[in-house]
């Protein structure tokens, strides 16, 4: 399947869109706050430890401190009498408040979390992974030719022995020369050379190592063997990877293209609709059925529903077509939007147990195709299918939108008439209030007016649905009652203050 990378730039703003066969497969924006933090590695200090969860707050330099896991400690850090004694220690025995440490961010901050961070430090090129502190080699899994596995082992175990590093193949590295592979070791060595010359001597928190920016580090990724086209729309993008590629992907410099045309280039190819529609929660299935897509805090739910699809044999049938629909669309959909963590999807109901194995199978395939790191569970008891999907940064939602003024994020406001019988209740509480009290400062025995502001909805009804009771109780107040419309006021919102009249 041909691919195209769709680089948009502009001085506000940097946008990068995956395209596959006219699909858009993923976003990537890049605004004033930058990109996204993950890879970046800092000299960082630790502010807190905390034993109860066996972790760690480190100062980064960033909004917040990062979180530091127990588990994502390089157990080389601490000097103990043996591996075995290791593995046993706390926190407390491998971290202690003030202390400086090299830290990577494994994820970005998220919401009122923190980045996520790790001592397993780990440096990216085109085609190879170096883990300075590791020691193993590895491979991708999506390198599948055993034939190929062997060479690809036999020409970097001499390159990690020989630095005493880790290293772990990347997918682009499947079928690339020996010389090649090397020349991109040798580049990482150097990085990493200059980011122990950068740490050493400082002063914590302090950024050592900065990932590349947010066009080059997308080129770097997601080019490949199907890729078609590279187009940028700026040129001095256009240059910067073009010598980039010239070092590290010489075999892709002929599929970068420079875009000047006088249609903005995300407009040209429908890129715009594509990313307003992640935002929505309902995505349109082509046989009528639909996705219902909820973000929360701790998950995301996928509710798949039949829709307008009224199928043509029964009902086994029908849910079976929308559901293999619904499998198929599922992952583009997370990708997409970067939807990652826990991601709950609602199938229909379906008896059949052929028809259920296909539905994973298919679902399974097409996770396959997504370069995200994910796992499946079958269906649970309840009919429920659990995956996990690695998050590292926002997702689109995250990024483009803020909380809601309105619903301070619960997703919903109340109705205009709900807020008339909060209404109706304030005044026949001040109703009761003026009735008690018989001092000749009381709003009975005042003259004046009751001034009620509130939403132009609300107001509206009060004035019609709930006029007749409204009247009544305003009656009660032995005031006139005005009635004010405010913009600003929410649907919930209302006041009610009574304002006095005096003798000037």
């Amino acid at each position: 399947m041909a691919e195209e990378l769709l680089i948009d730039v502009s001085p506000f703003e940097s946008r990068v869109a995956l395209v596959k066969d006219g699909a858009v497969e993923e976003v990537h924006l890049a605004r004033s706050a930058g990109y996204s933090a993950t890879g970046n590695m800092y000299l960082g200090k630790v502010v807190r430890v905390i034993p109860g969860m066996q972790a760690a707050f480190v100062d980064i330099g960033l909004e917040r401190p990062g979180f530091l896991h127990a588990s994502d400690i390089n157990r080389p850090l601490v000097v103990t009498a043996s591996e075995a004694e290791r593995d046993k220690r706390g926190i407390r025995d491998l971290l202690h408040d003030g202390q400086e440490l090299l830290v990577q961010v494994e994820r970005d901050p998220i919401g009122t979390k923190g980045a996520r961070l790790s001592t397993n430090l780990a440096l990216a090129s085109k085609y190879l992974v170096l883990m300075p502190k590791g020691d193993q080699v590895g491979l991708s899994q999506k390198i599948t030719d055993e034939g190929e596995r062997v060479r690809l082992f036999k020409v970097l175990r001499p390159l990690a022995e020989r630095a005493d590093t880790g290293l772990i193949a990347r997918t682009l590295s499947e079928g690339s020369p020996a010389s090649t592979l090397a020349d991109d070791f040798n580049h990482l060595m150097r990085h990493w050379a200059q980011v122990l010359k950068t740490a050493e001597g400082a002063k914590a928190p302090r950024q050592v190592f900065q990932e590349l920016p947010i066009q080059t580090r997308l080129v770097r990724d997601l080019v490949g063997s199907e890729t078609a086209a590279i187009v940028v729309n700026d040129a001095g993008i256009f240059q910067r990877l073009r010598d980039y590629l010239n070092q590290y992907g010489s075999e892709y410099v002929d599929r970068l293209r420079f875009y000047d045309d006088t249609q903005p280039l995300f407009e040209r190819h429908n890129i715009e609709q594509e990313i307003l529609a992640a935002l929505e929660p309902s995505v349109r299935l082509s046989s009528g059925g639909t996705l219902v897509i909820e973000q929360t805090e701790a998950l995301t739910s996928i509710d798949v529903n039949t829709a307008g699809f009224l199928g043509t044999k029964n009902l086994e049938e029908t849910a079976f077509v929308t559901n293999m629909e619904a499998a198929a669309s599922i992952p583009r959909q997370l990708r997409l939007r970067n939807l990652g963590g826990i991601i709950v999807i609602d199938f229909i109901d379906m008896q059949d147990v052929g028809h259920q194995q296909a539905v994973l199978a298919k679902l399974q395939e097409a996770l396959d195709r997504d370069p995200g790191k994910s796992q499946m569970e079958g269906f649970s008891f309840l009919g429920l299918v659990q995956l996990s999907r690695k998050r590292t940064r926002e997702s689109l939602a995250q990024v483009m939108c803020g909380g809601c003024s309105h619903c301070n994020g619960l997703g919903y406001v109340k109705t205009a008439e709900s807020t008339c019988m909060e209404i109706f209740r304030a005044i026949s509480a001040e109703h009761r209030v003026a009735a008690s009290d018989s001092s000749a400062t009381s709003a009975a025995n005042e003259a004046g007016v009751y001034v009620l502001t509130t939403n132009a909805a609300v107001a509206d009804r009060l004035l019609d649905e709930e006029a007749s009771i409204y009247q009544v109780l305003a009656a009660k107040l032995g005031h006139d009652m005005r009635l004010e419309v405010d913009s600003a006021y929410r649907y919930d919102q209302f006041d009610l203050v009574f304002v006095p009249s005096r003798a000037s």
